[in-house]
């Protein structure tokens, strides 16, 4: 495990801008660390890339689990990690297979619900000192300077199409088989999702989760081929009766969650993204996650406030209910 010489640099220049910072202020190099993961899956233990993005306080408001989608990879939802980064978050962005004879992957091309409550396991058996996701972080908080230091007590769950739904699923995994991590769950963030070809885990997860409190949201696109004619957003639609479900950009790409780190196979099958999508997704997933995170409601961010007022009236946004 170990920093490539690109975030080693990255480090050092933070490091350097913040040496003004007072103690008190509690303020740190925002950091990013390539890290692993280790998930059984059928007969095997995969060791899986797992970014860590520290950022410049030494108390994150909560960790962001941030899944990417099918066919993606954790350095396509970079830039969405360094948002959520720089708003005072810890992000944990693992990579996840598309493919595989054993069902270990992101997406449902058979049945991936064993595999994906291994993933489940690793918030579930976060406070256990060997598990998984404290080893990983625990070596990340090393390579960044902040050994000692503990994963925050609070989660968020948020993922990009396929991991839309994947991380749906999780959210209710954890709902009926670690209850005190489900506690410690405050919310969980739909970009655009998708539903698998196959299974059921995107209508699993949301009817598990409806008759709780937990905050789900989406931040959707029209329907495209390449989000299978919005499923992910319809199944979220019919699963749950809430007076706010969250927006569609309306002249939204499939890539918007991506944003600066997307790549040519994105926007060749989900358009390029308009900056202005862009800017309103991140404005908006940071925003919901803070307020979730804080039990507040920063009202510009809702149906009525300013800001999402002047979406809605430049036609950018509409909102899912």
């Amino acid at each position: 495990m170990s920093l490539s010489p690109r975030r080693v640099l990255a480090a050092l220049l933070l490091s350097a801008s913040l040496l003004v910072a007072t103690p008190s202020a509690a303020r740190a190099a925002a950091v990013e660390v390539d890290g692993e993961i280790s998930v059984p899956c059928w007969i095997y233990t995969y060791n899986q890339d797992a970014d860590w993005y520290f950022p410049a306080t030494t108390s994150p408001k909560a960790l962001v689990f941030l899944q990417h989608g099918f066919s993606r990879s954790n350095t396509n939802v970079a830039d969405l990690a360094r948002e959520y980064q720089a708003a005072g978050f810890l992000v944990v962005a693992p990579q996840l297979p598309s493919i595989n004879l054993y069902g270990c992957t992101v997406n449902n091309t058979g049945n991936n619900t064993t595999f994906l409550n291994s993933v489940a396991a690793w918030l579930g058996q976060a406070t256990t000192p060997n598990s998984a996701l404290a080893r990983s972080y625990a070596a990340a908080a090393t390579a960044a300077g902040r050994s000692g230091s503990t994963l925050p007590a609070k989660y968020v769950l948020a993922g990009h199409s396929a991991g839309g739904e994947a991380v749906t699923y999780i959210a209710n995994r954890l709902r009926t088989t670690h209850p005190s991590a489900f506690a410690a769950l405050r919310y969980v963030q739909l970009l655009d999702p998708v539903k698998s070809p196959a299974g059921s885990n995107m209508a699993t997860g949301l009817s598990g989760l409806a008759g709780t409190s937990l905050p789900i949201l989406t931040i959707s696109s029209p329907p495209y081929l390449s989000n299978s004619n919005a499923s992910g957003t319809v199944e979220l639609i019919n699963q749950l009766d809430r007076p706010f479900l969250g927006v569609r950009l309306t002249s939204g790409s499939h890539c918007d969650a991506e944003g600066a780190s997307t790549d040519g196979l994105c926007t060749l099958t989900g358009g390029a993204s308009q900056a202005k999508n862009v800017t309103a997704l991140q404005t908006l997933a940071v925003a919901w996650a803070s307020d979730a995170v804080a039990g507040t409601t920063t009202a510009t961010y809702y149906p009525g406030g300013a800001y999402y007022q002047g979406l809605l009236t430049a036609g950018t946004i509409e909102t899912l209910s």
